[in-house]
């Protein structure tokens, strides 16, 4: 009795198939698409300024490391460079590791 009812009540098969797919693949396609637009543009646009502050240092400029060191450029190479921290006192940090470039006559050596 009841089992008879159960397949009476049974929805039709639905007509078009395919629009029904694309349909639930537009949540998915429009996540990815605030995704990028709201976490990965930003990142990338952030590093590649970071890269060219990077390659724009010259000896003399005044930094911070991301180790929170503040001194001024002394030698370039090409990975590495030499800070100087205080007045005859450098250190080897990587170039990669400069956060900020401050601007002239920020960073006094105690000359």
């Amino acid at each position: 009795m009841f089992i008879s009812e159960a397949f009476a009540q049974t929805a039709p098969a639905a007509a078009g198939g395919a629009e029904s797919s694309l349909m639930s693949l537009l949540p998915l396609v429009l996540m990815f698409v605030v995704l990028y637009f709201i976490m990965i543009r930003p990142q990338m646009k952030r590093q590649k300024e970071h890269k060219a502050m990077i390659d724009a240092l010259a000896k003399g400029d005044e930094i911070i490391t991301s180790g929170g060191m503040i001194g001024r450029v002394a030698k370039l190479g090409e990975t590495y460079m030499q800070v100087e921290i205080s007045s005859g006192v450098e250190i080897q940090v990587q170039r990669s590791a400069v956060v900020q470039v401050l601007p002239k006559g920020t960073f006094a050596t105690g000359k």
